[in-house]
């Protein structure tokens, strides 16, 4: 099991590209090491995200899914 994240930012009813936008200030106000739990129901930020964290360099420990909802959690580089 994952530790708690250090913040969480929550992103549901924004549709792309917000939640990624909304993720990439929230990571820019953090420190490295610091992890961020994010909530979304845009179905596109799965992959939004994982092309983000690949593009950043930023480790995107988890995804998952439930009922609409997607959550991810990623650790600053």
């Amino acid at each position: 099991m994952n530790a708690p994240a250090t913040h969480s930012l929550d992103a549901r009813g924004l549709n792309c590209p917000l939640p990624i936008l909304r993720t990439k200030k929230a990571l820019s106000e953090l420190g490295t090491g610091d992890t961020l739990a994010v909530i979304s129901t845009d179905p596109g930020s799965l992959k939004d995200m994982q092309a983000f964290c690949k593009q950043t360099g930023h480790d995107l420990i988890s995804s998952s899914s439930n009922q609409g909802e997607f959550e991810f959690l990623i650790r600053k580089a």
